[in-house]
């Protein structure tokens, strides 16, 4: 069984940056391609960042240059490194992991779950969250 917990959400003004943590349990980012999603108020999940287990990333295009994806290995830890920070970034911050994961523009989300383009469930496990709020 894979645990994921986050941490690291927090207020936070526009311009600002935040790094959003990911506990997994051991042996979890060798094995499984990881990924950070976002849900907003009143819309739908999205992803925001996804790397593989050989470390290759992908963001979706409103983050990308802003947010940095990685992992440290010792620590059982991966990270979302949040810059520039805007107000339409808010939202609550989840992580992911799975080990064959559709690319991030093969997600689709709707109430809450993310799916393949079969309707297969896109990420296996699943964070609680961790909210981040951007304020102008």
């Amino acid at each position: 069984q894979v645990q994921l917990v986050e941490s690291g959400g927090e207020s936070v003004q526009a311009g600002g940056s935040l790094r959003l943590s990911c506990a997994v349990s051991e042996y979890t980012l060798e094995t499984y391609s990881m990924g950070w999603f976002r849900q907003a108020p009143d819309k739908e999940r999205e992803g925001v960042a996804v790397i593989d287990g050989d470390d290759r990333t992908d963001y979706a295009d409103s983050v990308k240059g802003r947010f940095t994806v990685s992992k440290d290995y010792a620590k059982n830890v991966l990270y979302l490194q949040m810059d520039n920070l805007k107000p339409e970034d808010t939202a609550m911050y989840y992580c992911a992991a799975d080990r064959n994961p559709p690319p991030l523009n093969g997600v689709y989300c709707r109430r809450g779950y993310c799916y393949t383009e079969d309707g297969i469930e896109a990420y296996t496990y699943w964070g609680q969250g961790t909210q981040v709020t951007v304020s102008s």
